[in-house]
């Protein structure tokens, strides 16, 4: 068990410096850039590891309930420690952000790491919030509340991390000022479909699962499952729900028409 926590540990921290002096170094990318990149590779990597493990889970237990699989266990472990230094990246990314943006002193003593706190929790703190719940609750309810039983449940959770890759591939071309490409737009299309599949769906169909399972009706299975189930399902539904919206957004602000230069210039003399 430490073993694995301990591994985790060092594997997404290890993987996000390798990757940054890799990109310093030979690429010769700037600090910054090669920070949001890698921290974007990681999430990425962890996603695919995540849905792969849950592919495998899913697929291998017959019995929803009762089927156990080594790898359900064993991926809880080595993946909690993630959720701490992705708290960690999100935060190193926010501050090389500031001095994108022209804060420059950040760097020079002007703006202190621990000034930068409040801002950084302003501005991801359902993030934080939700890699801390992910942690604090979900570790201990699949880990030792559950009592070994759900292995197929647990896969299927797995399944969300799925939509994680083209979200960071998203944020990596708008922070490099990408929108208009083709990539991104194809990119938007798979992260709607996906994050709706594979996060909005994905408590309904739990509980429709188990409902099946039980020969109950959906209804009866809200009651029946494990108030772990019901309070965590009540917490992070929400926010996929309220991501989802954000995303959907964006695809609304990019499919409306732009004004073309010589409008914008007239509409700015009219308006003087």
């Amino acid at each position: 068990m430490l073993a694995l926590l301990a591994a985790g540990s060092v594997f997404f921290p290890g993987l996000f410096l390798v990757s940054r002096r890799t990109l310093q170094c030979l690429l010769g990318w700037s600090e910054g850039d090669a920070v949001i990149v890698s921290t974007r590779l990681v999430s990425s990597l962890q996603a695919v590891m995540a849905s792969s493990a849950g592919c495998v889970i899913a697929s291998s237990c017959r019995d929803v309930l009762e089927d156990r699989h080594w790898l359900t266990d064993t991926y809880i472990l080595f993946a909690t420690p993630y959720f701490l230094y992705d708290i960690y990246a999100m935060f190193v990314c926010y501050w090389h952000k500031l001095q994108v943006k022209g804060h420059e002193e950040a760097g020079r003593g002007g703006l202190s790491v621990r000034a930068a706190v409040p801002g950084f929790l302003r501005r991801e703190i359902l993030m934080v919030l939700h890699h801390v719940f992910m942690v604090a609750f979900c570790f201990p309810a699949s880990l030792l509340w559950r009592q070994g039983k759900g292995d197929y449940f647990q896969g299927v959770l797995f399944l969300a991390e799925l939509s994680t890759p083209s979200v960071c591939l998203g944020k990596v071309l708008i922070q490099y000022r990408k929108q208009q490409t083709l990539l991104h737009r194809a990119n938007g299309v798979l992260m709607l479909l996906s994050f709706f599949c594979c996060r909005v769906l994905l408590f309904p169909y739990l509980y429709y699962a188990y409902s099946r399972y039980a020969s109950i009706s959906l209804h009866r299975a809200l009651l029946a499952a494990p108030w772990q189930c019901n309070l965590g399902a009540a917490l992070l539904w929400p926010l996929q729900l309220y991501w989802f919206c954000l995303i959907c957004r964006g695809a609304l602000r990019q499919l409306r028409p732009r004004p073309n230069a010589d409008e914008a210039s007239a509409d700015q003399t009219g308006r003087r």
